[in-house]
């Protein structure tokens, strides 16, 4: 890389030239700054003097990109000439809640037009909240000849028409993962378009989708990929055809079964039995849809090395969790249904000492009363239980203030800390007080603590304990809470490292809004919905730190209307040239 910059340099005294006094040759710099791997580091580095910005920029191969609109393809291609593995995140995570409209933009093409012209040799892409078309997928697999891993998390806009080119133009490809996104699921056909020469494979997620595939083709797939790591198939996939594929991969070290429920002889048992018993490899365990207690013993065997247990779609009752977790003594990440109930939860406290991460999710998010679901006592059993718990997302009906006290205490070390109660404005249900306390203990005990979603009733008291003690936070997520413009007042002030802040039916209206003039250019992004905010305040932000994008959502009306929401974020491109006729910017 140094040697072709000084042939273009001719004499080498252009920017891009050898370092003057530099102690270091070029190649020795950035062959140094090339085991640098963490993003942070990286970006601090390039910051020391020019030498080093100069090295980084040669030497850089992957480029994160947190929100699309942030920067342009034509700055990053300047930025870094060698790219060849590009992450990229598009709409706010409120998306994920349907509170940004359709056709809002984070459309991926146009990053596509320009790598293929500066970076021939891309191989690799990762995109979350992103839209992305079947003629985008077409044009990537057609554009770069040695593309070698693709994965879309949360993406809308294509189809398995789509599935079908990548499937069809990437000779080379090592990873196709398919994870939650809104795709138009045509056929299962796609599947048949690998060639047979295709040998490559290590990752393959499709899990998601509907559609009936090939299984001779899959079949035959798995069979000839002996680099073959990961692989999760979709609920069409029986049993018998998961034991069939385990034959042909046990080196499998993560596994996404289908459907776990089939009438199978006692042959069939003991063949899927067996299949199970040869993946020595296998560390991460998900699926197991429409599951029952009698196949789940099946996992027994292949359990002793689980790392990853991931349950999100499996209804399982406590009892079958018990049987099962009592098998898994080495699980540090479990994410479950409700339906476990705390009785399931109990059994995680007493099997899983090891535990780092708990994620709760409700099997039905729209009930109205507790009939099943998980509360205070579930959770407490796991931090007695498991005192290396650092990381919960953890979806309830109800809660106490001294029981999340007790929570914190018991696993001090939390960095995320996400509590859901799921009915807003909900009290304390012993003391009918409000939550304050309880995220007041979160944020004085937890102090690693970067992620924090809060609810229930909260006045401003939570804000301040915020502000005064969460001097590491990073995100925030704020929904139907707060009494006044004050509370946000209190985080702006005192959270210095403060990076991107969600709020939802919240009463904070202009006066919060301007707190935080002086913040939001160090931060990612803002983003409030159904709060107080109005035309003007939006307007008085956007004059005030015009290197801004302020983006507002509304239905019309005048300054005095309040905006239905307001995006906010930082952007070394400037205004966006794709925002619809219902994005205003500011």
């Amino acid at each position: 890389m140094s040697s072709k910059r000084k042939k273009k340099g001719g004499s080498g005294d252009s920017d891009e030239s050898t370092r003057g006094g530099s102690i270091f040759p070029d190649e020795v710099l950035e062959r140094v700054l090339g085991l640098v791997k963490s993003r942070k580091d990286r970006s601090s580095v390039s910051l020391v003097c020019k030498d080093w910005f100069n090295a980084e920029r040669w030497s850089r191969t992957h480029v994160f990109i947190g929100n699309c609109y942030s920067v342009s393809p034509e700055i990053v291609i300047r930025r870094f000439p060698n790219i060849r593995s590009v992450s990229l995140k598009g709409k706010p995570r409120f998306s994920d809640f349907n509170l940004v409209p359709p056709n809002w933009g984070a459309d991926i093409h146009s990053w596509l037009v320009v790598f293929a012209s500066k970076y021939p040799n891309l191989e690799e892409l990762r995109l979350k909240r992103m839209t992305v078309t079947d003629e985008s997928l077409e044009f990537l697999g057609r554009s770069f000849p040695n593309f070698k891993a693709l994965s879309m998390m949360s993406c809308d806009g294509f189809s398995t028409d789509g599935l079908a080119a990548i499937a069809t133009h990437c000779k080379n490809l090592t990873e196709l993962d398919i994870l939650e996104n809104d795709i138009n699921d045509k056929s299962g056909n796609w599947l048949s378009c690998f060639p047979d020469t295709l040998k490559s494979l290590q990752v393959l997620n499709f899990a998601s989708l509907n559609s009936d595939v090939s299984f001779e083709s899959l079949e035959k797939l798995v069979k000839r990929c002996n680099s073959l790591k990961v692989l999760k198939v979709n609920r069409n996939i029986n049993l018998e055809q998961i034991q069939r594929l385990l034959v042909n991969a046990p080196q499998l070290t993560e596994l996404g079964t289908g459907s776990f429920s089939q009438e199978l002889t006692l042959r069939q048992y003991y063949d899927l039995e067996d299949a199970f018993k040869s993946c020595n490899n296998l560390h991460t365990l998900s699926g197991l849809l429409e599951s029952t207690g009698l196949y789940l013993q099946v996992l027994f065997p292949a359990s002793a090395n689980l790392t990853f247990l991931n349950l999100s779609y499996a209804i399982l009752h406590g009892g079958e969790l018990a049987g099962l977790l009592s098998h898994c003594p080495v699980l540090r990440r479990l994410w479950v249904l409700d339906t476990v109930e705390d009785k399931g939860l109990k059994a995680v406290g007493l099997s899983c000492p090891l535990l780092e991460e708990l994620r709760v999710f409700p099997a039905d998010p729209y009930a109205d009363n507790l009939v099943h679901g998980v509360t205070e006592s579930g959770f407490l059993a796991v931090s007695y239980g498991c005192p290396k718990l650092h990381y919960v997302l953890y979806f309830c009906h109800q809660m106490t203030n001294e029981a999340v006290a007790t929570i914190v205490q018991n696993c001090p070390d939390f960095t995320h800390f996400r509590l859901c109660i799921m009915n807003p404005h909900q009290p304390d249900y012993l003391t009918k007080q409000p939550m304050d306390e309880a995220f007041g203990a979160v944020v004085k005990t937890c102090s690693k603590l970067r992620r924090l979603a809060i609810s229930g009733l909260l006045t401003d008291i939570t804000f301040e304990y915020i502000g005064k003690y969460a001097k590491k936070l990073e995100t925030l997520s704020v929904a139907f809470a707060g009494s006044s413009d004050w509370g946000m007042q209190c985080v702006m002030s005192g959270c210095p490292k403060l990076r991107k802040l969600e709020i939802r039916d919240s009463p904070f209206g202009n006066a919060a809004l301007l707190s935080g003039l002086e913040r939001y250019e160090s931060m990612r992004s803002l983003w409030m919905s159904a709060c107080k905010v109005t035309m003007n305040g939006c307007r008085i932000l956007a004059k005030q730190v015009p290197r801004l994008n302020v983006e507002v959502i509304k239905d019309g009306g005048s300054d005095e209307c309040e905006a239905e929401s307001v995006y906010v974020y930082r952007s070394v491109a400037g205004p966006r040239r794709d925002a619809p006729s219902f994005v205003l910017t500011l």
